[in-house]
């Protein structure tokens, strides 16, 4: 059985149901409940999905309208660290296509892929609302502003050395 399969530990539970008891309808906690899960486990499964429903009292289509609104929320596996880069129309004009390639070419993948090794998924993101730092991008939790070829290969070494 898979970790994605696997039920979700007993304390996590615990915490998702603390994080309802907290809330006037326990569905208010739907995405700290679904944070929590994806910061421990790396991600959504539909399993763990319909656990936190469960625990919430929510419908499990209701559950993942939630998590598939919210970009930030990954219902596929990702790798140990994502980039998310910026495709407004302001990092649009201030070179993002380039670096869109150059992140491809460099790390052997498609926007939407995970390299091999598992390291690095790159998706596409939304305005980052960083538009006056343009090109920007996300990375892990981490915004990045006034991105260039030079930073971005910096910034790819520096990923690919830390677990």
């Amino acid at each position: 059985m898979s970790t994605a399969d696997a039920p979700l530990p007993a304390s996590m539970r615990t915490e998702i149901l603390a994080l309802a008891a907290q809330e006037l309808h326990p569905r208010g906690a739907s995405v700290a409940a679904l944070r929590l899960v994806q910061d421990r486990l790396g991600w959504i499964s539909t399993a763990h999905l319909r656990e936190v429903a469960a625990l919430l009292g929510m419908s499990d289509d209701d559950l993942d309208g939630i998590a598939t609104y919210f970009n930030l929320l990954f219902r596929r596996p990702v790798g140990r660290h994502v980039i998310m880069l910026c495709d407004s129309v302001s990092c649009w004009i201030m070179g993002r296509e380039p670096l869109c390639a150059h992140l491809c070419r460099t790390l052997g993948i498609r926007p939407g892929e995970t390299t091999a090794d598992n390291a690095i998924t790159l998706l596409p993101t939304v305005c980052l609302g960083h538009c006056d730092h343009a090109p920007a991008m996300l990375v892990d939790d981490a915004l990045h502003g006034d991105v260039d070829m030079a930073g971005l290969d910096h910034l790819i070494d520096t990923l690919r050395e830390t677990p």
